[in-house]
């Protein structure tokens, strides 16, 4: 009796296994489609604008999000340097991960006591603006890591740019490069300058802080960090 209700528990917990797994395989056809369907098709909204615009609503039923999209040719150079010299020097050359950028950030944040720095890749980043929430749960760093394989493995270095360049924040319900622009510049993305693309850069750690506080001195320090800098790094074509 005994032995047959032991039997009896391997099978349920085999089962409930089997379960999870499948469960687990169909969330990441599930992104993988997604991901397969953004090579070809522009995204209209990502987990992270949904997140900004209920926040918006919550003061304001009425808000609505400030974006548009602009292709990857009609986005200022000095933009696409700034990012990349500001996120992720290392873009062309890696894989989806920095890992001379982690162990950096590992030992800063390990001398601090507290986390002060990042090592994720602009296809880390972009694998969690996309699906993903901002969230430091271990489980969540695991999905991002797969969704970041899945995106570098399908898009071209040019596409996972110009999709990055196009959905992330960069004020209060302000998103990608072209409503940033007119935001701040009065003008598109196609004629944003060098002064303009380092500040723009500088703001992508904390864009809605940074939207009312753009003389702030660590804004301007990481400004000229990145404006030195812009002219080391490569970009897709």
């Amino acid at each position: 009796m005994a032995v047959r209700r032991k039997r009896g528990w391997w099978r349920l917990l085999l089962k409930a296994a089997l379960l999870t797994l499948g469960l687990l395989l169909l969330v990441q056809a599930w992104f993988f489609l997604h991901v397969l369907w953004w090579n070809y098709f522009n995204p209209s909204n990502t987990a992270f604008m949904e997140a900004g615009l209920a926040r918006l609503q919550e003061k304001n039923p009425e808000a609505e999000l400030r974006h548009r999209w602009v292709d990857y040719n009609r986005i200022s150079r000095h933009l696409k340097r700034a990012v990349v010299a500001a996120e992720d020097s290392r873009f062309i050359a890696h894989e989806g991960f920095d890992w001379e950028g982690i162990e950096t950030a590992f030992e800063k944040n390990l001398k601090k006591g507290r986390i002060v720095a990042g090592g994720s890749t602009i296809s880390q980043q972009l694998a969690k603006n996309l699906f993903l929430s901002a969230s430091r749960n271990p489980l969540r760093k695991l999905q991002e890591a797969a969704i970041t394989v899945m995106i570098e493995q399908v898009w071209s270095k040019r596409r996972i740019l110009e999709v990055y360049l196009n959905v992330i924040e960069w004020g209060n319900g302000i998103y990608g490069a072209e409503a940033a622009s007119r935001r701040y510049f009065k003008g598109n993305a196609a004629t944003v300058g060098p002064d303009q693309a380092a500040l723009l850069a500088a703001m992508i750690p904390n864009p809605r802080y940074y939207e009312t506080h753009r003389a702030a001195r660590g804004l301007l320090k990481r400004k000229a960090i990145i404006e030195r800098r812009m002219g080391m790094v490569s970009v897709p074509k």
